[in-house]
């Protein structure tokens, strides 16, 4: 039997919803191990005379269970 966790983390990126998401990721993944799947609930963008300045994801993150 597989049992799952999941946390919900917000991201943001200069660049791109994608670098975002990859961030939460990058982050996540130096405190969480067995990292499955990233849900992307909401996406967000800050704008600044017109043009995206920000790219703001809110993510849950789902991880195994690592039985030691």
């Amino acid at each position: 039997m597989s049992v799952l966790k999941v946390v919900e983390i917000l991201g943001n990126s200069n660049v791109s919803f994608e670098d975002a998401v990859q961030n939460v990721i990058n982050e996540a993944a130096k405190t969480i191990k067995n990292i499955k799947s990233v849900y992307v609930k909401e996406m967000q963008a800050t704008v600044n005379e017109n043009k995206i300045v920000e790219y703001r994801v809110n993510t849950k993150v789902c991880f195994g269970i690592v039985d030691d």
